[in-house]
């Protein structure tokens, strides 16, 4: 994961895992990260499964600021075709030592 140090100035982070369920569409998994790409975050890990009309995606940042977690959610959730967004927080992480 890339977290750029000019738009972070939190000293905690967390695991999030982000499960969006949407309309398929050529151009859905690049608009899922673009919420991720204007905060310079590069996601750990990205899966996705096609089931007749729906995708099934699953966007994972191990260490990403705390901040962004609910801005990030709720970007995901005003991408056109999206049906929802669960997200799953993991541990807490402190960058203060």
């Amino acid at each position: 994961m890339s977290v750029s140090n000019t738009g972070a100035s939190a000293s905690d982070t967390v695991s999030v895992r982000y499960m969006v369920d949407a309309y398929a569409s050529p151009g859905l998994l690049s608009r899922l990260l673009q919420p991720f790409a204007k905060r310079d975050v590069t996601p750990d890990r990205m899966w996705s499964h096609r089931n007749a009309e729906t995708m099934h995606v699953e966007l994972a940042v191990h260490e990403l600021p705390a901040e962004y977690a609910h801005m990030i959610e709720g970007n995901l959730r005003q991408v056109i075709g999206v049906h929802s967004v669960v997200p799953i927080l993991g541990e807490r992480n402190s960058l203060a030592a």
